[in-house]
């Protein structure tokens, strides 16, 4: 039986280590989101080099685990419709249509909380606001950056208004301070004595910009030099911004470096634009509390060339259904069945039976959202989380 004097000590032992809640916020576009259906969780053993990741998303029943001192409340929504899901932190806070129901995907969020619920010895809170299809320049406007420059089309067209600039950043703004007024109400094991403190930023997003060529407009092959300078400054105004409305100056921050396409992206473009989402980190105001992490590495280069193939199909397709010249179609004469079998003909000598299996295995989505591989989302949150505690360590 345990002694009233050993009881006491374990007791002021507990008070001595016990730490504020830790809570990290997570914000950004589609692939923050996170595309990547559970069904291909189980393509992570097939690979030895990412095995022991998939052992580290396990539970002791071989199935995804759920955290056992992580929860998480994820704001989403489509159009004006935005919700909130949260609960314990599990499978199924990826992209959701109906931000309370279990969307049956995973984003960054599962393995980046799965880590700090290794290393954590307190509870922590994730803070997920996410939507698809959302810009920097625009969507999330950073407050300092000013009113948005429209264009002679936006304002015959009553687009791009003042109103809504910037709007998707006051969404989050406003839910993580909604949330942080009452923590217990998301994580019930947040003790209102030790309080909360905000421990880490990660921002996942860039496509939208990337692809936008009115706000940063397209150079001449060979002379991208720096089309996506904006994008580095308004970056750098959103780190800023996010520190002064959360009141933590040295926040650590990750900015999540667009991949797609991994070593290969085949644009000079999509290049230049990784280098301007890493610039801001080089940033002397910015050493030691924001990191750039590159997810190209984490790009499934096998599923990728099948994925170009698969694309090649579908254009083959486009060309039958719309006579295009240099097809077998280019007469009109084929028929939907004749052109059906063409195309089947035609993927089957492009794409082996075990490509079509491995494809459907890894894979669940389109090339701009990685795919939808289980085994890229994981390796991006784990790296996410490392790059977060890294900053942590050299603050104390």
């Amino acid at each position: 039986m345990r002694s009233p004097l050993l009881a006491c000590f374990v007791l002021l032992g507990s008070l001595l280590h016990a730490k504020p809640l830790q809570v990290y916020v997570l914000v950004g576009q589609s692939n923050m989101e996170g595309h990547a259906r559970v069904e291909t969780i189980d393509y992570i053993g097939e690979d030895p080099a990412t095995t022991p990741l998939l052992r580290r998303m396990l539970g002791p029943d071989s199935k995804p685990a759920t955290a056992k001192n992580v929860w998480i409340s994820y704001f989403t929504g489509i159009g004006e419709k935005n919700g909130e899901g949260f609960g314990k932190l599990t499978t199924g806070y990826g992209s959701r249509q109906d931000p309370a129901k279990d969307g049956g995907k995973i984003g960054p969020e599962y393995t980046f909380g799965l880590t700090m619920d290794r290393v954590a010895d307190g509870p922590v809170l994730i803070i997920k606001a996410a939507w698809g299809g959302k810009s920097l320049n625009y969507d999330f406007r950073p407050p300092s950056a000013g009113p948005y420059p429209r264009s002679a089309k936006d304002l015959e067209k009553n687009t791009h208004t003042d109103e809504a600039t910037g709007h998707y950043y006051r969404l989050m703004l406003q839910h993580v301070r909604k949330v942080l007024a009452d923590p217990g109400r998301v994580c019930p094991a947040y003790d209102p004595k030790q309080g909360h403190e905000l421990a880490g930023f990660v921002w996942f997003q860039g496509f939208n910009d990337m692809v936008d060529s009115n706000f940063y407009p397209r150079q001449p092959k060979g002379q991208v030099g720096r089309r996506f300078a904006a994008y580095s400054e308004l970056l750098t105004l959103f780190i800023r911004d996010v520190r002064k409305d959360f009141g933590a100056l040295k926040l650590p921050f990750v900015i999540g470096v667009m991949g797609v396409g991994g070593k290969d992206p085949g644009s000079e473009d999509n290049l230049a634009f990784r280098e301007a989402m890493a610039a801001p980190a080089a940033r002397p105001e910015f050493q030691g509390n924001v990191l750039a992490v590159r997810t190209a590495p984490f790009w499934d280069e096998r599923l990728g060339a099948i994925q170009e193939k698969k694309e090649k199909v579908r254009q083959m397709a486009f060309e039958l259904r719309n006579k295009g010249k240099r097809s077998a179609n280019a007469d009109g004469k084929m028929s939907d069945a004749q052109q059906r079998q063409y195309l089947k003909e035609y993927e089957d000598k492009l794409i082996s039976a075990e490509e079509a299996s491995l494809l459907k295995r890894g894979a669940s989505n389109a090339g701009y959202h990685y795919l939808g591989c289980a085994k890229t989302f994981g390796q991006m949150g784990e790296a996410f989380a490392e790059a977060v505690l890294k900053m942590q360590d050299g603050r104390r």
